[in-house]
């Protein structure tokens, strides 16, 4: 077992500005689960993330020469904030280069420690490229936020403090991956002390560099980076780390953005803290591996890894969390056009409690209906509800995994654009910042007719669109041309259920 790192952790100097954190028991959710759940709590931190312990172990190493150039560093927020407080404690200068995406909360916790922010490019390997620039231009030193032994090390006290703090044998310890100094610093010492431990690995499915490395055998750049877990969106492993951790993990979960956000809501039930959705991570992995693999009886560690989350984007979370967690169906009902349809669909669901229910008036002698029913997600709830509802005679479609049901016509079901023809439907992601919408409007311009649009601000990382445009047969090779040189994360949506039922 490699053990190159247990000095480096044990001489890590990091408690001049952390803290060491507790390990709390999360008693619902080892209800749950029917194991006894611990949250290692980082967002307890001073900066309210655990980033800080690798950066002032990176800076306090660095000699008088180096401190009097000051430091550069690139940060969606966590690790920026841990240089800026590093960088205030040693009176010295720091250029932290941040995403333009990064919620606002972290950019003005990093301004606030009085050193300079440079808002660069969209995405982490964009502001990257930028801070390293610097590096070469003005003489900076670099505080890499995971691929650097220091900081990998000032990460591994974490560790450290867990199994001091366990009074159990632990069998594992679940860990959220971006760049991977968290879990290569952790793994290096809870596998030097306790081998039997499982460390299992969390990222975003849509963010998963680590899982991406370990099947091509090395670090590899992932084409597209989604940024809901922006604290963890890395497009490619460190190499540093990537050696380190990719012997000592055990496994590798990955979790979608609902079960992020059903994560964040257990955390709070047991808590009554608020993460962000990077510091759920390994909670939201932790619940679908236990399920996954029916543990009973165990001990079990997630890292609560940070808590810098704007205010506004609690709605879009909350929205999510009854999907993340299962307990709500959505649903396509077609019920006939007469008085009291409703009354009866009603009575055929008994007391199940109708969590939304959208309808407007068509054509023709039936009527779809878009309804969300809260079910019981630890039984066969849905699978009964839907034979019920056909036993009786509706058809029904689940659209509870359909995204744009739950992105946009939930929230602008209204009725059938009968006099639009030749419509094409497109959803459209971009990088969420102040002007973001006007310029994507921009880019469209005005060759084809815009025949429905819904965006809402709901606080994300990016911004979501459902486009409907009139054009004709003909035309639509030039339009799917057009759409590649706008730069956006785009699909087509033409023939999605949901706008087929609903819209159309």
């Amino acid at each position: 077992m490699p053990n190159e790192y247990i000095k480096k952790i044990l001489e890590a100097s990091v408690y001049d500005v952390a803290v060491e954190t507790p390990l709390d028991p999360a008693p619902l959710l080892s209800q749950r689960f029917n194991n006894s759940v611990f949250l290692k709590r980082e967002d307890l931190q001073p900066v309210f993330s655990f980033k800080l312990r690798g950066a002032y172990n990176k800076i306090n190493s660095l000699s008088a020469a180096q401190l009097k150039k000051g430091v550069v560093t690139c940060s969606a927020g966590n690790h920026a904030q841990g240089v800026a407080l590093a960088a205030q404690k040693k009176g010295i200068r720091a250029t932290i280069v941040m995403p333009k995406t990064t919620p606002q909360i972290k950019v003005d916790a990093v301004k606030a420690r009085g050193v300079k922010v440079v808002l660069h490019g969209d995405t982490y390997d964009e502001a990257s490229a930028l801070a390293t620039q610097l590096v070469k231009d003005k003489g900076l030193v670099m505080v890499h936020p995971y691929d650097d032994p220091l900081v990998i090390a000032g990460q591994g006290t974490i560790g450290m403090e867990i199994m001091r703090q366990t009074t159990h044998p632990l069998d594992a310890v679940f860990v959220c991956v971006g760049g991977g100094g968290l879990v290569a610093g952790i793994a290096s010492y809870v596998k030097y002390v306790s081998p039997k431990t499982k460390i299992i690995a969390v990222e975003a499915d849509d963010a998963a560099c680590f899982k991406a490395a370990l099947d091509a055998g090395k670090p590899v750049d992932l084409p597209s980076v989604g940024i809901f877990a922006d604290g963890a969106a890395v497009a490619r492993i460190g190499r540093e780390t990537f050696r380190v951790a990719k012997d000592l993990v055990d496994d590798v979960v990955t979790v979608s953005t609902d079960e992020i956000c059903a994560a964040i809501k257990d955390i709070f039930d047991d808590t009554r803290a608020i993460t962000e959705p990077a510091g759920a991570l390994a909670v939201a992995g932790m619940k679908k591996y236990l399920a996954k693999k029916k543990w009973n009886d165990k001990t079990v560690v997630a890292i609560a890894s940070g808590a810098n989350i704007n205010f506004d984007r609690l709605r879009y979370i909350s929205e999510r969390t009854e999907m993340g967690e299962q307990r709500e169906a959505i649903l396509s009902v077609t019920i006939p056009e007469v008085p009291g349809s409703f009354r009866k669909f009603c009575n055929v669901l008994g007391k199940r409690n109708i969590s939304e229910f959208n309808y407007r008036y068509s054509e023709g002698d039936k009527a779809n209906i878009f309804v969300g029913l809260q079910i019981d997600p630890a039984t066969d709830d849905r699978k009964v509800l839907l034979a019920t509802l056909r036993d009786k005679g509706y058809t029904v479609s689940d659209m509870s995994d359909n995204d744009i049901a739950k992105v946009h016509v939930r929230h602008m079901v209204g009725g059938h654009g009968a006099s639009v023809s030749d419509e094409v439907v497109y959803r459209f992601i971009f990088p969420e910042r102040p002007g973001a919408l006007m310029a994507f409007l921009n880019k469209l311009g005005t060759t084809w007719n815009i025949s429905m649009f819904h965006y809402r601000n709901h606080g994300s990382a990016f911004g979501r669109v459902l486009l409907g445009m009139q054009v004709p047969k003909s035309e639509r090779d030039q339009l799917a041309a057009f759409f590649e040189t706008l730069g956006y994360t785009y699909s087509e949506e033409s023939n999605n259920i949901a706008y087929k039922r609903f819209l159309d």
